[in-house]
């Protein structure tokens, strides 16, 4: 038999949703920051959001840094009719509202920025925008998120050598030469070349960044979200549904991918969900237990023993209670979490139940990926959808941790301590006593100190 290989292709790629929605924020954020017009943000059809940028607004940090590059750029479109209005015209900086913002230079005052003041030539006020920016770029660090190299990010508003004029004429050469290339015309330091718009979405910049800086950025799931295709899949079978229940195997799943799977979906979409069921393991990942905190969607938290180390009871657990949710609670529809192949048995088992399965690109085989295709079971990428939605869950989840692992190693009693050292020193004192000795003269002399290596040492500092 002749195969259309294709069409066989084609199929697959629908089925896993490998064409990607775009993400805005990082292209949003650095639009906003380089100055780009504010009618662009307002424009539905240009990448740039326009809630960034009433949000951006709002922070002082990131105002100023838009105002000097605005300034930067516009005194770079303009230089010579700044400098003829200066030296031929006897008018100052402040007075040349058609090439300088007046707007800008008095928002940049009211944030407590008078780099204009009491400057009679163009050269020193472009030394005194690089200056300020690049002493203010790294305040605006926490608006991107951690894992995008800010090495790299922030080179790009540095202009280089920008406070001398020779590096100044130098940047403004290359601009000058190659401004077609600029997105929306704004100046940044880059190695600009025919690539269209490098703010038209996060893969593109991103990818883009890391390129520039000889690196390549892999994580795509950071800068992107599965298809709308990919999600009205997932919306029509919970529609479809008469009730829905989500069966997470957390050991063959991962919590971060869920939990911005989950909420990256539209949450009325997601109402006829009855709840999300979490079949954990001593082995699994420990945030699991978080992410009820994080989503909408009503969630059975159940942690599976172990009655030997080395056996998973999970798929024997999960199996059963698909069961008896389809059997006992009429549940129809299952979104089953996992990679396991092993659950081929259980939907093979259960012809009369609804599937969908959501799997881990590294972690699913093809075999599974086959058989689900051939019986028309729909399948996603878990680990597709825009990671982004889970980064507050791994902060908290990192902390959480982290309390944990300080207290384990760090299993003081300064009562016990206290009542050793009188004992060695021969001093005696009442519970009384060494209480008030613990509150005056040890708990605001304990000092922690983490040295470049993370070696972290508990000191006791005598003061006299």
């Amino acid at each position: 038999m002749d195969v259309d290989f294709s069409e066989v292709i084609a199929r697959i790629n629908e089925t896993a949703g490998f064409s990607y929605g775009e993400q805005y924020d990082i292209v949003s954020k650095v639009a906003y920051l380089l100055g780009v017009n504010k009618r662009i943000f307002e424009n539905d059809h240009e990448p740039p959001k326009m809630e960034v940028f009433k949000k951006l607004e709002l922070d002082k940090r990131a105002r100023i840094v838009r105002n000097l590059c605005l300034l930067r750029n516009q005194l770079e479109h303009n230089f010579l009719k700044v400098c003829q209005g200066i030296q031929q015209e006897g008018r100052s900086i402040l007075g040349m509202p058609e090439y300088m913002s007046i707007d800008a230079m008095q928002t940049l005052s009211d944030d407590g920025i008078d780099i204009y003041a009491h400057l009679k030539e163009p050269t020193p006020y472009l030394a005194n925008l690089n200056m300020n920016i690049k002493n203010r770029i790294n305040n605006c660090r926490d608006l991107f998120p951690q894992w995008i190299n800010w090495d790299y990010l922030s080179e790009i508003f540095i202009m280089p050598d920008g406070l001398s004029e020779e590096g100044q004429k130098k940047a403004a050469a290359f601009f000058y030469e190659n401004m077609t290339y600029y997105p929306y015309g704004q100046y940044l330091n880059w190695p600009a070349q025919e690539e269209g718009n490098i703010l038209l979405n996060d893969k593109k910049f991103v990818s883009l960044l890391y390129r520039w800086n000889s690196d390549e950025f892999q994580n795509l799931s950071l800068v992107s979200d599965v298809s709308d295709k990919t999600k009205a899949n997932i919306y029509t079978f919970i529609e479809n549904s008469d009730k829905c229940v989500f069966i997470v195997d957390c050991e063959n799943s991962d919590p971060y991918s869920l939990c911005a799977a989950i909420r990256n979906l539209e949450p009325e979409r997601l109402e006829k969900i009855e709840k999300i069921i979490l079949f954990d393991d001593v082995h699994a990942a420990s945030a699991w237990e978080l992410l009820g905190s994080y989503i909408s969607i009503p969630v059975e938290y159940i942690m599976i023993e172990r009655l030997k180390d080395n056996k998973s009871l999970a798929d024997v657990k999960v199996t059963a209670r698909t069961c008896k949710e389809f059997y006992s609670n009429n549940v129809d529809s299952f979104v089953l979490v996992s990679s396991d192949s092993d659950y081929w048995g259980l939907m093979e088992e259960l012809p009369q139940a609804k599937f969908l399965v959501m799997v881990e690109h590294d972690k699913c085989s093809f075999a599974l990926k086959d058989k689900l295709m051939k019986n028309d079971i729909f399948y996603c990428y878990i680990d597709s959808f825009y990671a982004g939605g889970a980064e507050d869950i791994k902060n908290d989840a990192i902390q959480k941790e982290l309390a944990r692992s300080i207290k384990a190693s760090l299993e003081l009693n300064l009562n016990t301590m206290m009542r050793d050292v009188l004992y060695r020193t021969r001093i005696s004192m009442t519970d009384e006593e060494i209480s008030s000795f613990i509150k005056r003269k040890v708990k605001n002399h304990l000092e922690i100190e983490v040295d470049e290596n993370g070696d972290v040492e508990l000191s006791y500092r005598v003061r006299k």
